[in-house]
């Protein structure tokens, strides 16, 4: 005989279905990966990531080593200098894929609900999570975290949490984000990527003070030692709820992860050759092919590494501060930008290892060197009353190089004193000045590395022959962040990161509206409705091609503005490390192959 269900029990199971129809109806269907433009590369049901290996040990540590100090454990805030630690600590409802322009898959979040004009975002959490003291991770945690950074966060969650129109916890698993209104395509990307914070362990009215107490997360590690100024250890949760979890598998493998602090560079490296830290990412050109040389390397206990960067690489270079009247002339800033002598520099400086910086988006199909712009990048631009000029558009674009030993180009050294004196300014006897009142052109090069320094004073002593006073000060790592922070500074070295799938970071630099807003990445002061326009396009776009069209542009309409000096780059990634370290092969896309959760240690 056929069973049939108690008509109680039917009548349920009937309301449960329906309630799930109308969920997805509004809501797009269920999924665990989200892909920014088009679809995740990995199916429904993925095993782990193509860069982890499940089958890694999990056992020892890696100790890691920095040049720099720190007075707070939390990134996200306006104030204090925090090292990259937390992430290790705290997570966020998704996580990105670093073999993929721009998807995110389930992490906190075993599900996302959202539909195809993305006016809302649904996550539905994974009722396993939980913090390191055991207390449940649930939705009211997800809205404790996001009002905290709507309110108190950097300018960049702060400005796209605005566009928020409402946050609805509709059960203990279940969070819906109201987006409506909102032309921004990559916020719900945001919102899947912000860290989850303890409502229960996070005070509201401290938040966006610095702090050194324990951030509580729900990550596969916890803070084990802090020592202002020395050391951080993190040391591997034992009851991690995420161990199993697709995106954690084969990641995460050591019992620690140490993090010492340096104030001198050469420091740092003679006490890796004296085997106080384990991994080491050289950046110096000069310490490269000079300095390892020593005895661990030569037995075979160290390993000497360089791996090809096939992701993007931004712009590295010295920023003008517009806000400066000195820089608010776009002539100033191009006739200083072709007074650096980049050939020399690489040549005597960096062993000819370096690639100079000409594009916000190097080594990458988003730049626009070397690509025409099209007809319908063209038609972008001219809508947007601003002139581009003729060689950016075709791409053929070059910066000035030299041609002689250490010696300004004379073509480009005639070019660069007829735009000072287009733009006000004759050199009198020996010093570049005012035409009007006789202020002589002078200006500072703040640097907080021995590095930074050197280079500052090559790039001075070039000026020195055109009557400019540049003044290199080089400060301690606190004043430097705080001074950054507050945009008290005429020029500084730095280097905007690049992505495979540039988005809403990108407003955080070029946007008027944070042009004032301290705190915020918008070093050069940077207000140009031209460029306002380009990141108002970049968020709502939905096709791949249109997007690029709109990246180019946005790198062409950078770089004819003059904001910085352009440096130079490496295009490869130099490691050092103990041979009992291993990392995937291939690399990810992204990170080549740092972060370090992808590595793991083969003997004890």
């Amino acid at each position: 005989m056929r069973r049939f269900l108690p008509f109680r029990s039917l009548f349920a199971a009937l309301a449960l279905f329906a309630a799930v129809v109308s969920v997805h109806a509004e809501g797009g269907s269920e999924r665990t990966g989200i892909a920014m433009h088009g679809q995740p590369a990995l199916p429904e049901r993925f095993g782990h990531f193509p860069y982890a290996n499940p089958k890694a040990p999990r056992q020892g540590r890696i100790v890691l080593a920095k040049t720099e100090t720190f007075d707070s454990l939390n990134p996200y805030i306006v104030i204090g200098s925090a090292p990259d630690t937390v992430r290790f600590v705290l997570q966020s409802l998704m996580i990105r894929s670093l073999d993929e322009p721009f998807s995110l898959y389930a992490l906190i979040a075993r599900s996302v609900e959202m539909p195809d004009d993305r006016s809302e975002v649904t996550f539905n959490l994974d009722p396993r999570a939980r913090f390191s003291d055991g207390k449940p991770l649930t939705a009211e945690d997800v809205r404790f975290s996001f009002d905290l950074l709507a309110k108190h966060g950097k300018p960049l969650h702060r400005a796209s949490f605005a566009q928020v129109r409402a946050v609805e916890v509709l059960s203990p698993q279940r969070i819906r984000f109201n987006l409506s209104g909102s032309a921004d395509r990559e916020l719900p990307f945001i919102i899947a990527m912000m860290p989850i914070f303890a409502a229960h362990a996070t005070d509201p009215a401290t938040f966006a003070d610095p702090t050194l107490k324990p951030i509580i997360g729900s990550g596969p590690y916890a803070f084990d030692e802090i020592r202002p100024g020395e050391r951080i250890v993190l040391k591997r949760r034992g009851d991690y709820w995420g161990e199993d979890l697709p995106v954690t598998k084969g990641l995460y493998n050591f019992n620690e992860i140490v993090y010492l602090f340096y104030r001198d560079a050469n420091t740092m490296f003679e006490v890796f050759k004296g085997g106080q830290y384990n991994f080491r990412q050289e950046e110096s050109p000069t310490r490269w092919v000079r300095g390892y040389d020593f005895e661990a390397l030569r037995s075979g206990a160290v390993r000497k590494e360089s791996l090809l960067l096939r992701s993007p690489q931004g712009m590295t270079g010295f920023v003008f501060n517009t806000r400066r009247e000195i820089f608010a002339d776009i002539r100033v800033r191009q006739a200083l930008a072709s007074l650096f002598d980049f050939q020399w520099v690489n040549r005597n400086l960096y062993y000819g290892l370096q690639v100079r910086s000409e594009s916000y988006f190097n080594n990458s199909d988003l730049s626009s060197l070397g690509h025409p712009a099209n007809a319908n990048e063209r038609k972008l631009l001219s809508t947007l009353a601003i002139d581009i000029p003729q060689n950016l558009l075709e791409g053929t674009w070059r910066l000035p190089e030299s041609t002689t030993m250490g010696e300004i180009d004379r073509e480009a050294a005639r070019k660069a004193l007829a735009l000072l004196n287009d733009a006000g300014w004759e050199l009198n006897g020996k010093t570049l000045r005012r035409k009007t009142d006789g202020t002589p052109f002078r200006f500072e090069i703040m640097v907080r590395t021995a590095e930074q320094e050197r280079l500052a004073m090559n790039y001075r002593m070039s000026l020195e022959r055109f009557g400019i006073d540049a003044r290199v000060r080089r400060i301690d790592d606190m004043q430097y962040w705080r001074r950054l922070g507050s945009f008290d500074y005429d020029m500084f070295q730095n280097t905007w990161q690049a992505t495979t799938s540039p988005g809403v970071e990108q407003r955080g630099r070029w946007s008027s509206a944070t042009a004032d807003s301290e705190g915020s990445l918008n070093y050069a002061g940077v207000k140009s409705p031209a460029i306002d326009a380009l990141l108002e396009r970049m968020m709502s776009v939905r096709e791949q091609g249109e997007f690029i069209d709109i990246v180019r542009a946005l790198d062409r309409v950078l770089i004819s503005g003059t904001y910085v000096v352009p440096l130079s780059y490496i295009n490869q990634q130099w490691l050092a490390y103990r041979a009992n370290l291993t990392h995937p092969d291939p690399a990810p896309l992204l990170g080549v192959p740092v972060p370090i959760e992808t590595w793991w240690q083969t003997t004890p």
